[in-house]
């Protein structure tokens, strides 16, 4: 009896007897109705069958999509943590593939080194990530980074060539397949999956391993240039920035030069006259005395004697104050045409801590030549490393004088009203900061004022009393340090207790443009 499907013969149901009898129309049809119910069961497993076969097709195609969005979603969350995207990438792979063990090589090189792994015991990402691949036969990966092209082995076991026995023995895969990371058709990295028994992987295993290397290689790229990125925008910050300070120091030079006319040309005016007020004064206070020796010989009153007697020294007095307050603008007037000087001497490379020491001797000596009854304790701490630096030697220690000398009038100040349990010292220090170079000069004298702190630089701004300070040198040692050299003077103090200046200078004039952090 056939078994038709749409008039279309699929099979046929036979009976047989042993004896000689031939079937009743009955028999037979009751045979055809069996039939039909043998079509209808056969269809129905056969559509039963392409169900299944459907829905495990599209359950992958889902868990493909899933995987896929999470990788994505990933690599949207955080593009440029390529460890984050590998790590998801080896995970899904495995899963979606039936694998136990995944793994991502980069090249680096001639040699191939771990990136990432799912599901390999540690001691074999211990021993990979010592021993990185090289391109060969010997295993899966280096056949995949020798010819740029999949490469499965069935049975590791089983393969004479493969010599990777150690990784074998440790990670006990059998089956292994290696899909290369292609960049521009060469191959950057090694995308392998394995399992522990012998069973290959499917085309279609493989073309889902293939998408997932095309992920890991834009993933690897993305980061590449975002690093290439971050590299160049460093370098062009560095090379703005030192465009900014040559920019900066021109214009400030270019200031210094016109307000240095501008200083030298009122000083020269003031200079002249000054000198007049000055001599004329003296000149004056002698006549007085001359004045006062002719009156002696004449025969006055008493009374108009002693009146004569008190004004000429109240005159006396009187000039003697304007000997003193023109000297002093002559200090200040000298001190502007120093300030406004264009000049410096030769830049050249300087030791610094014999230039410190040269300093510090030549203004403790000059102190004594002062004031040989002055006493201070001198402490040196040299750093051996502070090495040399390209300088204007002159104008340094100008500075370093100026701060010395300060020193030594602050404890000078602080010896007068302090018991003799005070030891009046002053510290000089030098440290080596790699591209620059540190000199601090440190003293326990009376300190400043926190409100004095703010305007310590400022031109004409002293603390000291009417003809003991100018108010140029502060004001000129930042010119010398900043705006002359490229480095930093700061100061630290307690009012009382201590004041500590720190200069910072590069080592050469082109280290000065490039930003560094503090060591």
């Amino acid at each position: 009896m056939p078994l038709l499907r749409n008039g279309e013969p699929i099979g046929a149901l036979n009976l047989g007897r042993f004896t000689v009898g031939a079937f009743t129309e009955r028999q037979i049809e009751l045979v055809q109705t069996f039939a039909d119910q043998a079509v209808i069961a056969i269809e129905n497993a056969r559509l039963f069958r392409e169900l299944e076969a459907r829905t495990r097709e599209l359950t992958e195609a889902l868990q493909l999509q899933t995987a896929t969005a999470e990788v994505l979603r990933v690599i949207s969350r955080s593009a440029f943590d390529l460890q984050a995207v590998l790590d998801t990438l080896v995970q899904s792979a495995a899963r979606l593939c039936g694998a136990d063990q995944s793994c991502i090589f980069e090249r680096d090189g001639e040699v191939y080194r771990w990136l990432s792994g799912f599901g390999f015991p540690d001691e074999v990402v211990t021993y990979a990530k010592a021993h990185p691949f090289t391109p060969g036969l010997h295993s899966a990966t280096s056949r995949v980074a020798r010819s740029g092209e999949v490469v499965q082995i069935p049975d590791v076991l089983a393969d004479p060539e493969y010599t990777a026995t150690e990784h074998q023995r440790l990670g006990q895969y059998r089956t292994m397949v290696g899909v290369p990371l292609l960049r521009e058709g060469a191959p950057i990295g090694v995308f392998t999956l394995g399992r522990t028994r012998v069973e290959p992987f499917t085309a279609r295993h493989i073309d889902l391993v293939r998408g997932f290397s095309d992920q890991a290689v834009i993933a690897i790229e993305n980061v590449r240039l975002f690093e290439q990125l971050q590299t160049r925008t460093r370098e062009l910050a560095h090379s703005l920035h030192g465009l900014r300070s040559a920019q900066d120091r021109l214009i400030h030079t270019e200031k210094l030069a016109s307000l240095g006319q501008l200083t030298a040309g009122i000083a020269h005016e003031i200079k002249n006259p000054l000198n007049f007020v000055n001599n004329f004064a003296a000149l004056s206070s002698e006549l007085v005395d001359e004045l006062q020796e002719a009156l002696q010989t004449g025969s006055l009153d008493g009374r108009i004697r002693a009146e004569i007697d008190e004004l000429a020294d109240l005159l006396k007095g009187n000039l003697a104050k304007v000997v003193q307050h023109g000297k002093r603008a002559d200090s200040i007037v000298k001190n502007m045409l120093l300030h406004s000087r264009t000049g410096s001497g030769e830049r050249r490379p300087v030791d610094v801590n014999n230039l410190v020491e040269e300093s510090l001797n030549l203004a403790y000596h000059g102190a004594r030549a002062q004031e040989p009854s002055f006493n201070v304790t001198l402490s040196r701490d040299f750093d051996p490393a502070a090495g040399t630096a390209d300088l204007y030697p002159q104008e340094v220690t100008r500075v370093l004088l100026n701060l010395v000398t300060n020193g030594f009038y602050a404890v000078a100040k602080r010896v007068d009203g302090a018991g003799a349990r005070y030891q009046p010292t002053l510290t000089v220090t030098t440290r080596d900061l790699g591209k620059r170079v540190e000199i601090r000069v440190r003293d326990n004298g009376i300190g400043v004022p926190e409100g004095v702190r703010a305007k310590m630089f400022d031109p004409f701004y002293t603390t000291k009393p009417a003809g003991e300070g100018t108010g140029l040198g502060l004001s000129l040692s930042h010119d010398i340090v900043v705006k002359q050299h490229g480095g930093t003077i700061d100061v630290a103090t307690e009012a009382g207790q201590f004041t500590e200046f720190t200069i910072v200078l590069p080592r050469g004039g082109a280290e000065a443009d490039q930003p560094e952090s503090a060591p």
